[in-house]
């Protein structure tokens, strides 16, 4: 007799901002001395979203120093945030792709 299959989670989308350093092939412009990485992330939960992010942009030759979660859509909207269609169709990429989805890079630069 085997055990019954435990119900899966459904996947969910969500928001992280990564922070990134800088790492030598990185892609990032000389200037700068890091970045802040918006991401739509496909996971069953916060958790796995972050591992999953983590490892994307590891791959991907980055710094990660830190992930700030912000939740799903739901999550978001009942903390009053405001979600364009843009988001949104990002987002709907990240489900449809089973992916990791970089929406938005803003880099962080030292004083000249």
């Amino acid at each position: 007799m085997s055990a019954p299959e435990k119900p899966k989670r459904p996947v969910e989308i969500f928001t992280l901002l990564a922070e990134v350093g800088r790492k030598e092939g990185d892609g990032l412009p000389d200037k700068a001395s890091g970045a802040g990485l918006l991401c739509f992330a496909s996971a069953r939960d916060e958790a796995e979203a972050v591992r999953e992010t983590v490892a994307v942009l590891k791959t991907a030759g980055m710094a990660v120093l830190d992930v700030t979660a912000y939740g799903t859509p739901e999550e978001r909207r009942a903390q009053g945030h405001e979600i364009g269609p843009e988001e949104l169709e990002l987002m709907d990429r990240a489900r449809a792709e089973n992916a990791v989805v970089v929406a938005e890079v803003t880099l962080f630069e030292d004083k000249p």
